[in-house]
């Protein structure tokens, strides 16, 4: 979508902090972080949010979570983090793009604000 902030994140045309970054992903450090680890996981393929996923979508999703709990390991979240994915304006959703808020090391309360 040309003009997806994310899609344009992951096309490279515009700079971030990359974590990670394969065919299918793009892992990359949030810009106003909210936890001492605060980064988001991408599909690079443009999907609006968790409400357009489909069955078709689970090696994705597999990939996705795979991916987080490999780099929450290497990054020693330990104790612990919360992965989140906002659907919607009432639901938080800023950009218009399948995202994965990866939050560690700091203790998240519950229910979050």
């Amino acid at each position: 979508m040309e003009d997806c902030l994310f899609c344009k994140i992951a096309a490279g045309q515009i700079p971030s902090n990359k974590l990670y970054e394969d065919d299918r992903l793009l892992a990359f450090y949030d810009i106003d972080p909210q936890a001492p680890v605060h980064f988001l996981v991408i599909p690079k393929q443009h999907i609006a949010s968790a409400a357009a996923l489909t069955e078709a979508d689970a090696d994705l999703l597999g990939h996705v979570f795979a991916t987080i709990a490999s780099l929450c390991a290497k990054l020693g979240c330990d104790g612990g983090y919360r992965v989140v994915t906002n659907v919607g304006e009432d639901g938080g959703q800023s950009v218009p793009h399948l995202h994965f808020h990866v939050l560690a090391k700091r203790s998240l309360a519950w229910p979050p604000g």
